[in-house]
């Protein structure tokens, strides 16, 4: 495990947009490569995207969690982006999106030459594995299976990407009393072939998950981006709630836990191989700083 950052001397830092580069045409959202006034090139999720703010919000704290735990996340930043910075995109469905996006939006530092990791390919290995598992099935993440690993191999390191489908409760919050005890499907995982040690990774990282360390990351979530949240009358409460879910799942994980273990156990029922080859976005054209 990669040593713990002190979370608490850490903030977003907030750029600047100053040119659209090209759209990532990957899912619904369409998130645009950007350049910006620190020389840097970011992936980009905007607001103005039709899954919603509740999304970066989720990427925000699953990223910020999973980097406090020591688990490699590319740098995750606010940036402001000017709607006008469209205008000359050919793609009618960019303009739009940008124009609707105006203000703050979510960026994640571009990795240029980054591989879509191959764990048949590179030795992940059992610690990170059990790491990666145990993290995945704590924040209900659906999105990292064989199909689509959201992990990257970038000078011969890996990186967690994409957590916009987790902690899926934000989306229905009258569902978080159930999200603790929820299931977690491990079937797919695309680190079930690297045999992850569930039992380490569940004994290092579960002390961790403490109510100040929920806290320093829910305090990098933008106020705006929860506040008016349907049932709730402040940010604060909205954070309250994600501490209370997230704790709460810790608490009841002798109810999940040990399935995700049964099927490491099982083991993966068939060999998946898989071309490892740059990222769609990376595919699309995009360029790196």
């Amino acid at each position: 495990m990669l040593p713990r950052p002190d979370v608490r001397e850490r903030a977003l830092r907030h750029v600047t947009a100053t040119r659209y580069v090209t759209p990532l045409r990957e899912g619904g959202s369409l998130p645009g490569l950007m350049e910006a006034d620190d020389l840097g090139t970011y992936a980009v999720k905007f607001t103005g995207a039709g899954q919603g703010r509740p999304v970066l919000v989720n990427e925000i704290v699953a990223g910020e969690l999973a980097r406090a735990l020591g688990l490699p996340v590319p740098e995750i930043c606010t940036i402001e982006v000017d709607g006008a910075l469209g205008r000359t995109e050919p793609d009618q469905e960019v303009q739009e999106l940008l124009a609707h996006s105006s203000g703050l939006n979510l960026a994640v530092d571009f990795l240029p030459g980054a591989l879509d990791l191959d764990p048949l390919a590179f030795d992940v290995g059992p610690g990170l594995a059990g790491q990666v598992l145990w993290f995945d099935a704590l924040v209900g993440n659906v999105d990292r299976s064989w199909r689509n690993s959201n992990m990257l191999l970038w000078h011969r390191e890996p990186y967690l990407i994409d957590h916009g489908a987790t902690l899926t409760f934000a989306h229905s919050w009258d569902s978080a009393a159930r999200f603790p005890r929820r299931p977690y499907d491990a079937g797919d995982h695309v680190l079930l072939g690297a045999h992850p040690d569930l039992a380490v990774a569940d004994a290092a990282l579960a002390p961790l998950v403490t109510r100040d360390l929920l806290d320093d990351v829910l305090a990098r979530v933008p106020d705006e981006w929860l506040a008016g949240e349907p049932g709730f009358g402040s940010a604060g409460d909205v954070r309250e709630a994600y501490a209370g879910a997230i704790l709460g799942r810790v608490a009841e994980r002798a109810t999940w836990l040990p399935g995700v273990a049964e099927t490491v156990t099982a083991g993966r029922p068939r060999p998946v191989r898989r071309e490892s080859r740059p990222p769609s976005w990376l595919r699309n054209g995009g360029a790196g700083r």
